[in-house]
């Protein structure tokens, strides 16, 4: 069984809160396994890391746990989250701007890196 994951965040749009909970409830439930995880967030994704942002939304009517909140289990676990550096400046959003749980910068390279490697799994949203 792998036990590294790389999760795209390409069709995550916070306008569309019921869909931004379950790849970070999923990405807490692989890192729980002791599964490495990384979450790559490009596009309007990129939106659910500026502060303010996620905490904001909830997946559904009916639940009481914003979206950061998920993140913020997921990140306690050990789940990465990078930005896509080239994505910032089209959203008008600076590194001072994200959550404290954002890792770090990461493009196009470093995702298909992780897509051509065997020792990963992927996932895309």
């Amino acid at each position: 069984m792998a036990d590294k994951l790389a999760i795209m965040l390409l069709t995550l749009d916070p306008e569309r809160p019921h869909l931004c909970g379950t790849p970070f409830f999923q990405a807490a439930a692989a890192a729980s396994m002791d599964v490495d995880v990384e979450i790559y967030f490009s596009s309007r994704a990129v939106r659910l890391l500026v502060k303010g942002v996620a905490d904001g939304i909830y997946p559904s009517e009916s639940q009481h746990k914003t979206v950061y909140e998920f993140m913020k289990d997921a990140a306690k676990l050990g789940v990465k989250f990078y930005a896509c550096g080239g994505g910032l400046p089209e959203l008008g959003v600076k590194e001072e701007d994200l959550i404290p749980e954002c890792t770090g910068m990461a493009g196009a390279a470093a995702y298909i890196q992780r897509v051509m490697d065997d020792e990963w799994k992927v996932l895309s949203y």
